[in-house]
């Protein structure tokens, strides 16, 4: 038997279409076999697809990437917010989703929406060498949050960070679910980039979550809690950060580009929807 389930796709830490970082946002009535959950993110084939169960404000929430259920997603919360405040409760000015990571709160704010997550203080990373080898000879810091399951980057300027090529086969190997390479921004006060790849993401064009460690690791180094990011991948994207104790707000705004429907199998044949080799990540 198969169902019928709206789909929307948005671009999220983007103020117009094709920029960003693209999420599919799936509403469902009730929660599908897992097995379905991730053939669905894995025919997407987007960095994440967001799933939710709800309604009047309070969601269960769930993140997928095209080969894992990963703990805690920015961009793809961002975008379900979009859906939830234009499309399935038009005029709501928050929303609260409860996911692996907690709690999540998201405010309209005029045109930006404005994400509470949980802050990842950084410390040194007992794979330093390791980075250092992988990110070359000008990294200052390598560092992780064990909160996140990220490691952390420092280089001296924004030009190293656009021009970063790791590689992708050797970061898969290390025990992060991520590496995100970060320096003073020209521009903004800090920029960003972030490879994925032990989660099917090899690089991700706008990452939240990574901004859960990278605002308090800037924070300190620049001695203020507001401040403003950019991620320099291919696509771009950015976003107003801010430090508030343990938490982190994130604001950004998003573009919807396509509405439609999918229709699946509710239950799929043996060996069907790709292999799950990682979850428990974050993305």
């Amino acid at each position: 038997m198969d169902a019928t389930i709206p789909i929307f796709q948005v671009d999220a830490f983007a103020d117009r279409v094709f920029a960003g970082n693209p999420a599919a946002v799936c509403p469902l009535e009730a929660w599908l076999p897992d097995p379905v959950l991730q053939a669905i993110a894995a025919e997407n084939n987007l960095s994440e697809t967001a799933f939710l169960v709800g309604g009047d404000g309070r969601y269960e929430l769930r993140w997928f990437t095209p080969a894992c259920e990963v703990d805690l997603c920015g961009h793809a919360t961002l975008a379900a917010s979009h859906c939830v405040f234009e499309h399935l409760e038009p005029g709501r000015g928050s929303v609260v989703y409860d996911s692996r990571s907690g709690p999540l709160e998201v405010v309209r704010e005029g045109s930006r929406l404005r994400l509470d997550f949980p802050a990842a203080a950084p410390r040194p990373s007992p794979h330093a060498a390791r980075l250092r080898e992988l990110f070359g000879a000008r990294v200052r810091e390598a560092l992780e949050a064990s909160a996140t399951g990220y490691a952390l980057v420092a280089l001296p300027a924004e030009a190293d960070v656009r021009a970063a090529a790791p590689d992708l086969a050797a970061v898969a190997e290390l025990p992060h679910a991520g590496v995100v390479v970060t320096a003073p921004g020209d521009a903004v006060d800090f920029v960003s980039r972030f490879f994925a790849p032990r989660v099917g993401v090899p690089e991700d064009p706008v990452t939240g979550s990574a901004h859960c460690l990278l605002t308090p690791y800037w924070a300190e180094r620049l001695g203020r809690v507001e401040l403003r990011a950019r991620q320099v991948s291919a696509r771009g994207g950015e976003l107003a950060c801010a430090l508030r104790g343990d938490r982190v707000h994130l604001s950004g705004t998003a573009v919807l580009y396509l509405r439609g429907e999918i229709h699946v199998p509710t239950a799929l044949p043996a060996g069907a929807g790709g292999p799950r080799p990682l979850s428990g990540g974050r993305a």
